[in-house]
């Protein structure tokens, strides 16, 4: 039997996360701007001028793009809110994801296609009949297991539960990326401790860090198996996607915003390339033993799951931050272009390069790329290392400006 037809949804924090999205084959991107998102402390959020040329470079690519208007809403966002659903609306995104009843209701007047946050905490058929009425998506909670998934899906097409549309509602699940100890990520650890809240996109990440548990009255410090306990490793349904395609869901959504532009290129491409697989019936063990060495590469904490197997609880990291196996390491920026002969030039203004060392390229136009200096030409010549200040050149077929930055891929320590 032909597997089913599903949307794969990538992160976009950045223009060239967009661009990368989009090169390795993603469906739709989503997006946040100004502070009405869960990421406005940890990236460098769009602004609402920039949503034009969001629509536009997805609109050429024939792509969808969705933005993101999920935090927390208080009384003084609301002008806001509003500035930026008439700019959502006029420049023809493809839907909002939301949560709160104010952007529902802004959504509804002003018939802009709704797609119902994680943050609603969707857990059970009768919410998704519920918010049907205001919706054409559901991303349900992250918590459920493949079977609970499973069982909405189908109620879902027994029932025929349309969505606002017309349509059969949509179901969209998370498969790749960073998890939260707290359901669905309403956490209040980071606005208890520093009055910085999770769920208006200010997250510290206190969760992420090592503790030491105390006996208050003897001093005696308590022996914890693994110091971050309330950090979990990273989703990674690879392995189980087809089990995943098999409960009947409608969208797959890959976390990371935050992330950078290798991240989202390399997630997305491997993703892209296990559903062609599904669907030609090669989805095999060996494929997917190399798509998770390809995952591993780009920021991760270790990777599990999820709740989708029905474990109850989840898989710690070890340790504070990325165990990567390569990591980027800057090291200039692109200087100019020679288009008849496409050959771009970049200045070294960090470190140094050698001949053979594998190079990354990011920008808003190029996305992501990788080139290995087999021969390394510098300051038009050839030769065996740059340093400051040398500029180095090399065939690519792309346009370089001073906006692309040159990156040496290294293995980590990890690795």
């Amino acid at each position: 039997m032909k597997a089913k037809k599903v949307e794969l949804l990538s992160p976009a924090g950045s223009f060239d996360c967009l661009q990368a999205a989009i090169s390795a084959g993603a469906d739709a991107i989503y997006f946040g701007v100004e502070q009405l998102n869960m990421r406005t402390r940890s990236s460098s959020s769009f602004l609402n001028s920039d949503i034009r040329e969001i629509a536009t470079v997805c609109k050429l690519a024939g792509i969808k793009s969705y933005i993101t208007l999920n935090t927390v809403m208080y009384e003084h966002d609301m002008q806001l809110l509003q500035t930026i659903l008439k700019e959502v609306k006029q420049q023809g995104i493809d839907a909002v994801i939301a949560s709160d009843f104010a952007v529902i209701e802004y959504c509804r007047q002003l018939n802009i296609p709704l797609h119902i946050s994680t943050q609603a905490n969707v857990s059970n058929i009768e919410a998704v009949q519920f918010f049907s009425k205001f919706s054409d998506v559901v991303v349900l909670a992250r918590e459920l297991t493949l079977k609970q998934v499973e069982n909405i899906c189908t109620t879902i097409n027994r029932e025929k539960i349309k969505g606002v549309s017309g349509e059969l509602l949509k179901i969209e699940i998370f498969v790749h990326g960073a998890l939260c100890m707290a359901i669905s990520g309403k956490c209040y650890l980071s606005l208890h401790a520093q009055n910085a809240s999770a769920n208006r996109g200010a997250c510290v990440q206190n969760c992420r860090r090592p503790y030491k548990v105390t006996d208050a009255e003897t001093n005696e410090e308590l022996l914890v198996d693994n110091e971050y306990i309330m950090s979990p490793k990273d989703l990674c349904a690879i392995n189980i996607l087809d089990q995943v395609i098999n409960s009947g869901v409608d969208v797959l959504k890959i976390e990371g915003r935050s992330k950078g532009a290798d991240y989202v290129y390399t997630v997305t491409q491997c993703y892209r390339e296990a559903l062609q697989a599904i669907e030609n019936n090669n989805y095999t063990s060996d494929k997917i033993i190399e798509w998770q060495k390809r995952l591993a590469t780009v920021y991760n904490r270790g990777f599990w799951e999820g709740y989708y197997l029905g474990r109850k609880m989840g898989e710690w990291t070890p340790q504070s931050g990325s165990v990567a196996t390569e990591k980027k390491i800057y090291v200039g920026k692109g200087t100019k272009y020679y288009p008849k002969i496409q050959v771009g030039e970049f200045i070294i203004e960090a470190g140094s390069i050698k001949a053979g060392d594998m190079l990354m390229i990011s920008g808003p136009v190029i996305g992501m790329a990788k080139e290995k200096m087999e021969t390394l030409i510098v300051n038009g010549l050839k030769a065996a290392v740059a340093k400051k200040g040398d500029k180095i050149t090399f065939p690519f077929g792309i346009k370089i400006s001073p906006q692309d930055k040159l990156y040496k891929i290294v293995a980590t320590v990890n690795g």
